[in-house]
């Protein structure tokens, strides 16, 4: 019995266990994996879903804040929504899976 789905990702089985902590952190402070696992291409790969979050993040608070009531009233949600797609991301480092997160996870910044 394995204890996860296959992968069919291309990324190593041993990467992936030696650094999923690394690519949970990365959905909290992105840059963490950057400095401490540099050379694992998992770990990257959360790095940059954790980078194209935090950005998200920011230009929706930014954004919506400027805008009155409507922005005011629509931040909360958005914020909500970034939230669920940090924990789907979280979720997804801790069963070593290297899935897309869904709207935001087609764009690689990092490579």
């Amino acid at each position: 019995m394995q204890p996860y789905p296959p992968r069919d990702n291309g990324f190593d089985p041993t990467d992936i266990e030696a650094n999923k902590g690394m690519a949970i952190v990365a959905y909290i402070l992105f840059f963490v994996p950057l400095i401490a696992a540099k050379n694992s291409r998992f770990a990257m790969y959360h790095a940059n879903q954790g980078l194209t979050l935090f950005l998200a993040f920011a230009v929706c608070n930014v954004v919506l804040g400027i805008l009155p009531f409507i922005g005011w009233f629509l931040l909360p949600l958005v914020n909500l929504a970034l939230f669920v797609l940090m924990v789907l991301g979280i979720i997804n480092a801790a069963q070593g899976q290297a899935k897309p997160l869904p709207v935001i996870g087609a764009y690689t910044l990092i490579k």
